[in-house]
């Protein structure tokens, strides 16, 4: 990391998991289960229709994609606990705010993502309902996987300045004081 500048390596290849989630997010989110309602004329059961699953896999897609652009930045800064201790001052200060909003996105677009393959894989096919009043077949409300490729990006766009004001924090060579032993008296 020459000059605190960080990895151009890391910068891409973080930039490049965020925009493949966001992606799969976006797809997701296209291709939710939509569902028609069927009556059955010779038993007269009402039960649901649904298209293809499809986006379930693209949720769990981008939730992938999301977890390794994370996962890399926090194994690269190794979790800013570990390593090299970060330098007083102003660098220090906006990893750790980088750090814990960093965190707190992830968190959110992780749960966004998982919600809606879970939600949007779960299927009532058959109710066994004879004259339903109200009857609705259960879809994914529009727009979770939205929130979720939102999320994906700021968590991407923070990680990209957690990353290099760690660099900096890190860069500066931190002294500290060392404990000496006290002589025979």
């Amino acid at each position: 990391m020459a000059e605190g500048k960080g990895s151009s390596l890391v910068h891409l290849l973080v930039i490049v998991l965020g925009l493949t989630a966001f992606g799969f997010a976006i797809a997701a989110e296209r291709r939710r289960s939509t569902a028609t309602m069927h009556i059955d004329a010779s038993t007269n059961k009402t039960y649901c229709v649904y298209d293809s699953d499809v986006a379930s896999g693209y949720g769990v897609g981008a939730v992938l994609f999301a977890l390794s652009s994370h996962s890399l930045i926090m194994g690269v800064t190794k979790c800013m606990c570990f390593g090299r201790p970060l330098s007083p001052g102003s660098n220090r200060a906006w990893t750790i705010i980088y750090f814990l909003s960093s965190w707190v996105t992830f968190l959110v677009s992780e749960a966004c993502l998982i919600s809606g393959a879970r939600t949007n894989g779960y299927h009532t096919r058959y109710r066994d309902m004879i004259y339903a009043d109200g009857f609705s077949c259960e879809a994914l409300r529009k727009g979770v996987f939205i929130a979720g490729a939102v999320f994906v990006v700021v968590t991407t766009i923070l990680n990209v300045y957690y990353y290099r004001y760690f660099s900096r924090a890190t860069a500066k060579k931190v002294s500290i004081p060392a404990v000496r032993m006290a002589g025979k008296a």
